[in-house]
């Protein structure tokens, strides 16, 4: 294996293999948003769908080989984004962001749809109306599901609000925002553009990747700001695995961290050029660098699943060593 492909040290070594999945003729990725792997160990990818695709479907299953097992989801096309695998009462189930219709939807594993959660309405700031009796804006990026299965859905690419609901989809509480100043102080966020709930500290807290204030903030169930964590490049969702923290950065690296959020190290950092690279052919793209991590995942035996916000897709397994 080449030497820029094998990154990393001791227990926290891997090998980058870029272009994992065999993937049908018929499908072509468009910009790769999320990945997740269920108990069964089958992987997961959710894309947009490029524009020379024959199938629509967004959402494509690979076994552990890479070999593909079925696709499925067209309705997600263009919106596809935030993707989280959720366990309850035994059964896993998906839970979808799409930022075209706006709305959040949970289905089970093939794709059955449960419920649907829209516009926040009964939350105080969406309810709300400017002067010209516009509400603000609301597209959300990512969730979150706590041990009680209350949701938290991140609005990252609408008003940087946090809005959590009951897990039958009613609203308790809306916390963040950027204010009405620089919207980098304690409790307020930037596109709040991942989310996950972190019990490595022996509670559960929310963890938002507080994108365009390129840091992570840390908050209680209810809503409270409760700290700062930096060592992130544009950082856009997470996983976690043990102790350690996956981040993929946006800006052309994916980062670790240990049980007190101290970086392990960074994988494949790339040039800063990524916004230009990400829009072009795929000959462009340098062994051993990423280009934009959008999304990242461990599977069972400890290896990452990367997959990138380039307009062609790609999907990079990271093989533990």
């Amino acid at each position: 294996m080449s030497s820029e492909l094998v990154q990393g040290r001791d227990e926290h070594s891997y090998e980058l293999i870029h272009d994992w999945g065999e993937l049908p003729s018929r499908i072509k990725y468009g910009n790769c948003h999320g990945v997740c792997v269920d108990e069964a160990g089958y992987i997961y990818v959710h894309h947009t769908v490029h524009e020379t695709s024959e199938s629509r479907d967004t959402m494509v299953m690979f076994d552990p080989d890479g070999k593909f097992v079925k696709s499925w989801g067209p309705q997600f096309a263009g919106g596809a984004h935030g993707l989280h695998l959720n366990k309850e009462d035994g059964e896993e189930f998906f839970y979808f962001c799409d930022i075209n219709r706006e709305i959040v939807v949970k289905t089970t594993l093939d794709g059955e749809e449960i419920f649907t959660l829209g516009r926040p309405a009964q939350s105080d700031p969406y309810a709300r109306t400017d002067e010209n009796g516009e509400n603000i804006p609301w597209k959300p990026t990512n969730l979150a599901v706590a041990s009680n299965g209350d949701i938290y859905v991140g609005d990252g690419y609408g008003s940087s609000y946090v809005v959590q609901y009951s897990r039958t989809g009613e609203h308790l509480r809306t916390f963040g925002g950027s204010g009405n100043g620089s919207g980098d102080g304690p409790g307020q966020l930037k596109v709040p553009h991942g989310i996950i709930i972190d019990d490595r500290a022996g509670e559960e807290r929310l963890l938002v990747a507080d994108r365009s204030n390129n840091r992570l903030q840390y908050f209680t169930l209810d809503g409270r700001h409760h700290s700062f964590v930096g060592g992130v490049d544009l950082p856009c969702h997470f996983d976690k695995r043990g102790d350690d923290l996956l981040i993929p950065d946006l800006a052309a690296r994916v980062t670790l961290m240990d049980r007190d959020n101290q970086v392990i190290a960074h994988y494949g950092e790339g040039p800063d050029d990524y916004r230009k690279r990400r829009v072009v052919s795929r000959d462009n793209f340098m062994p051993g660098k990423f280009v934009c991590p959008h999304g990242a995942c461990f599977d069972h035996d400890g290896n990452i699943f990367v997959v990138e916000w380039v307009e062609i897709g790609r999907v990079t397994k990271m093989r533990k060593l």
